[in-house]
């Protein structure tokens, strides 16, 4: 599925609908099918008029629609606009990873590398006057 493009603007109303801890519930709600107005009021401690309120919010930010089906209005998810989201935050999800994957790829090489200073006091042959310093040391 080919996403149209969001802009910033749409970017900035749905980040910002979902800023609200209800908008986000009733968000969550309506991934399991739409609802009624009364049905998303249902779990709140909010008035009816309050929860219109924040679905319109939502419907401004082009996350949910509203149909007609008889006398009921059901709320809909828009899931192809929480796609887009997706879109734009794996975007940059995956550049970030990436630098974290080449970041990795350096620690690992320098790690693997040996020192300068472990190869001079491996490389280098004890001297007689070293040995005998050791010798001293032992007994």
């Amino acid at each position: 599925m080919i996403l149209s493009p969001v802009s910033d603007a749409d970017l900035d109303r749905a980040f910002a609908a979902l800023a609200d801890p209800v908008r986000r519930a009733i968000i969550a709600r309506l991934s399991r099918g739409a609802a009624t107005v009364n049905e998303l009021a249902e779990p709140f401690e909010i008035s009816k008029q309050a929860v219109s309120k924040h679905i319109q919010v939502l419907e401004l930010a082009g996350l949910v629609s509203r149909t007609r089906d008889a006398q009921r209005r059901p709320v809909h998810l828009e899931a192809a606009r929480l796609e887009a989201m997706t879109a734009w935050i794996d975007r940059y999800r995956l550049v970030a990873e990436q630098r974290f994957r080449s970041l990795d790829a350096v620690l690992e090489r320098t790690a693997a590398a040996p020192s300068a200073t472990d190869t001079a006091t491996t490389a280098a042959p004890a001297t007689p006057a070293a040995r005998n310093t050791e010798k001293e040391q032992q007994s």
